[in-house]
């Protein structure tokens, strides 16, 4: 099985069940943890940083991205970052069904991005199955968030420390809790008033996201 040919394959939400595609994966499982190993390992500039994940996910990374590693993902193929995006330390990105994450983003501390279930059936448990998750621009998550297969958060959203996201979330909204629901929404005003990445707000999304 090719990288295409995979991604075909998750695009049409057909479940993950073959020797075939199993066999890819652990390839490609191997190839990723291999790159976050380097990536993880030791001090590296933003640049390369930026390079690692270049490397990593086989896309173009713009050169506004920043992260604070460590940074996990064990197939890292199906990831795609925007403009102005910064990742915190510690998040996890199981992205066989492909994360997407829109211009201006900030992601919290060990925030975990997982594209994957498993069949509810005790006979095909290992069987798995793909949905795609969306963040659109300027997207706040805090830290220790979850966020499961197949949810899109709207433009403008922020999710609280530790939700755990089953469900779209709207543009411009507060989501919190477990399973996280909408706490309210924002004011017109306050949809200019997000943090520049460089100033470290992502450090400080715990906090401030969590407020009710």
């Amino acid at each position: 099985m090719t990288l295409d040919q995979f991604l075909d394959h998750v695009r049409a939400r057909r479940p993950l069940d073959s020797p075939e595609i199993l066999q890819f994966m652990n390839t490609m499982s191997d190839e990723a943890r291999r790159l976050t190993c380097e990536l993880n390992g030791s001090y590296h500039t933003q640049a390369e940083l930026r390079e690692r994940m270049r490397q990593l996910t086989g896309h173009e990374i713009d050169e506004t991205f920043r992260m604070f590693p460590p940074f996990y993902t064990d197939f890292g193929k199906n990831i795609h970052i925007g403009r102005n995006v910064f990742i915190n330390a510690g998040c996890h990105f199981q992205d066989h069904g492909g994360v997407t994450i829109g211009d201006g983003c900030l992601i919290g501390h060990d925030v975990v991005f997982a594209t994957l279930n498993h069949d509810l059936d005790p006979q095909r448990r290992a069987v798995m199955h793909p949905a795609p998750i969306v963040l659109g621009r300027n997207v706040w998550v805090g830290s220790h968030a979850t966020i499961l297969q197949g949810v899109t958060i709207g433009e403008g959203a922020v999710v609280a420390a530790g939700a755990v996201v089953t469900k779209d979330v709207p543009a411009h909204s507060i989501v919190g809790g477990v399973p996280a629901v909408v706490l309210r929404h924002l004011q017109s005003d306050e949809h200019a008033m997000r943090p520049t990445p460089g100033q470290g707000a992502a450090r400080d999304a715990d906090k401030q996201s969590s407020t009710r």
